[in-house]
């Protein structure tokens, strides 16, 4: 029987195992896509307890916890972080087969040297440790990012954000690099109650926008200042995609929405399908990639929603992600030779084939893997849905292109992740070598490992410390 969480977790062949310790796990990490402070990696100031740093602000442990059925007062109430810690305990002991279960017992041994498998009879005894090492080590964001290994930190900022904060943390000289990342859904989303102050935010840094014509402009503007401020990437979300629409039709949305007068459901398509392509095109004329996040169906719960906002742990997959207007909106930008090199992120397995059949379709030789299928990503990026990545890719498209795994977190625990995902591409590997159904030859294997792991993504970001 193996050891839980041992030396060889994940790994069930020699080649893996050796594929693994060899190569993978000492790659350092780009980090392409979290939601981290930059903010509080300005900051960098210690941590206020155990509880600060796993648990606040994680919805994916929120939405673990709910499902046990443990009070709201103990996952966002007013009970006490360690209240709130056992609670989670408390959930976690027997989740077996989520992937938090794993997740959040590598955190403890990486950052910790908390080797037993948490329980609620050793859960004072794990919140005593480590809090004692978290004041004893004094750690904060940039220890851990630093201590992670991690080269550059991509964090997620809206079109109104105040960028000036970027250039202070490079005046820190931390070990790593943390740039922006420009999205635009606040200003997307017409039919979001809060789209006229999203509105508002933007005009205070570009000037009153009165058409779609000047909205185009400072959208324009807007990711050109992005890039000078070292952006590499924007990021689209989206939970289905829409083809190309009349452009009047959304510049009668945006009049409508800036008289404060309801926006048809056409109109918001239209407007949505204009927003999506200015990025896309402006993106591509400043060399940025776009990150495209679909099949999300967002705040099904008006009750909590309406209680904690948006990114609260309720959200789930949307069934029509719309592969057919994606196409169409990647041929008009293509045929204008407009199209960015994309990152497409499904949420739908059932999506998984034609998603990397449809980026076949686009690819050339500007950059190796131009569209890349991005990692299996949110409520997918657990063992099963690493692996049906991996072999829709394979199967379709080029392995040896990946640019591999990223956080798509808030916390800065989420770094064994990478090595969650490491673990299983060196086992995925191996297993197929090991068959017999690749030539063996470890020296291309371990070059591919490594690519994966961390140089394609530097190379398609272009972007490194």
């Amino acid at each position: 029987m193996q050891e839980f969480i041992g030396k060889d977790f994940l790994l069930t062949n020699e080649t893996a195992k050796r594929l693994y310790h060899e190569h993978a796990a000492g790659m350092p990490i780009f980090d392409y896509h979290c939601h981290l402070s930059e903010k509080e990696i300005e900051r960098d100031e210690p941590f206020e307890d155990f509880f600060m740093l796993w648990l606040g602000g994680d919805h994916y442990k929120w939405r673990l916890m709910r499902n046990f059925g443990i009070d709201e007062r103990f996952i966002t109430g007013d009970a006490s972080h360690k209240e709130k810690f056992e609670a989670y305990v408390c959930a976690l002991e027997r989740a077996y087969g989520n992937p938090l279960y794993h997740w959040s017992h590598m955190e403890l041994r990486a950052y910790f040297g908390i080797e037993e498998r948490i329980c609620t009879a050793n859960a004072d005894a794990v919140w005593e440790k480590a809090n004692g090492y978290i004041r004893s080590h004094r750690l904060s964001p940039a220890s851990l990012i630093a201590g992670s290994n991690v080269r550059t930190v991509c964090t997620t900022n809206e079109i109104f954000d105040d960028l000036r904060i970027f250039g202070r943390i490079r005046e820190k000289g931390y070990p790593f690099r943390v740039l922006p990342t420009f999205r635009a859904d606040k200003v997307m989303n017409i039919d979001d109650p809060a789209f006229a102050a999203h509105l508002g935010k933007l005009c205070a840094l570009t000037g009153e926008l009165r058409s779609l014509d000047e909205l185009e402009e400072a959208i324009v503007l807007r990711v050109g200042q992005f890039r000078a401020a070292g952006a590499v990437a924007a990021d689209i979300a989206l939970q289905r995609v829409y083809p190309p629409l009349p452009r009047k039709e959304a510049a009668q949305a945006f009049a409508a929405a800036r008289r404060g007068e309801p926006v048809s459901e056409a109109q918001a398509a239209a407007y949505k399908s204009f927003v999506t392509q200015t990025v896309m095109r402006a993106c591509a004329a400043k060399g940025l990639a776009v990150q495209l996040h679909i099949g999300a169906m967002r705040n099904n719960n008006s009750r909590m929603f309406a209680r904690l906002g948006a990114d609260t742990g309720y959200d789930s997959i949307d069934d029509g992600v719309g592969i057919s207007a994606l196409a169409r909106l990647m041929d008009v930008l293509d045929g204008a030779g407009e199209l960015p090199k994309t990152v497409l992120f499904n949420l739908n397995p059932a999506w998984n084939l034609p998603l990397t059949t449809l980026a076949g379709c686009f690819q050339d030789a500007s950059a190796r893997g131009k569209i890349q299928f991005g990692p299996a990503w949110w409520f997918l990026d657990h063992l099963d849905g690493i692996r049906a990545q991996l072999d829709a890719l394979a199967a379709t498209g080029h392995i040896a292109t990946f640019i591999g795994m990223l956080t798509d977190s808030r916390s800065f625990l989420s770094y064994p992740r990478h090595h969650y995902f490491r673990r299983i591409l060196c086992d995925w590997l191996g297993r197929k070598a090991e068959a017999g159904e690749i030539g063996y030859d470890f020296d291309a294997f371990a070059a591919v490992v490594r690519d994966i792991c961390y140089n394609n993504a530097a190379a398609y970001f272009g972007a490194d410390t």
